[in-house]
């Protein structure tokens, strides 16, 4: 069949699947924006907890899973998860608070003790806030915000563990 067609292009491809590309590229208003794919797999090892409470054993297995998720979601992503499940996703929205609103409302199952991976920092508790009201008991994000300390208090405050990763994984 591929014979009879004009034009025809075939790739080969090394082995049985597609590799990621090492660099992505999105055409943006007058230019192209170049971003690297993220290949990093962090493990416990690369967690620092920044709250009072610590995670447990499952909890950080359920970040790290999370975290895994969220950094194939498009920008301004939240995921919740737990036990090797995503449970709920919040993509795509012009804030941090909105993406946690719309990771919760489509999720389909209760979230009372699910985690949460952020691709980028929270720079406001509010999102954070939403999160906890939900029943999510950990918080995987990168860190780095001027108001870090505010959303550290804020999960303190709500009992929520929160780990951070010092890398972001926000895809364009």
């Amino acid at each position: 069949m591929l014979k009879q067609r004009k034009n025809r292009i075939l790739l080969a491809l090394d082995g049985p699947w597609h590799p990621l590309p090492r660099r992505q590229l999105r055409s943006i208003a007058g230019g192209v924006l170049v971003q690297e794919t993220d290949t990093v797999a962090l493990t416990a090892a690369d967690l620092r907890v920044v709250t009072k409470r610590q995670p447990s054993d499952a909890e950080v297995a359920a970040l790290l899973f999370a975290w895994k998720v969220v950094k194939h979601v498009k920008s301004n992503a939240i995921v919740l998860a737990r036990q090797g499940q995503t449970v709920g996703i919040g993509a795509g929205q012009m804030s941090r608070v909105d993406a946690s609103r719309l990771a919760v409302r489509k999720a389909r199952q209760p979230l009372a003790g699910c985690v949460a991976a952020s691709d980028a920092f929270f720079p406001f508790r509010d999102g954070l806030d939403e999160l906890a009201r939900a029943g999510v008991r950990a918080v995987i994000q990168p860190g780095g915000s001027v108001r870090d300390a505010e959303v550290i208090a804020a999960a303190d405050e709500q009992e929520v563990a929160m780990v951070f990763t010092g890398r972001r994984a926000f895809r364009h």
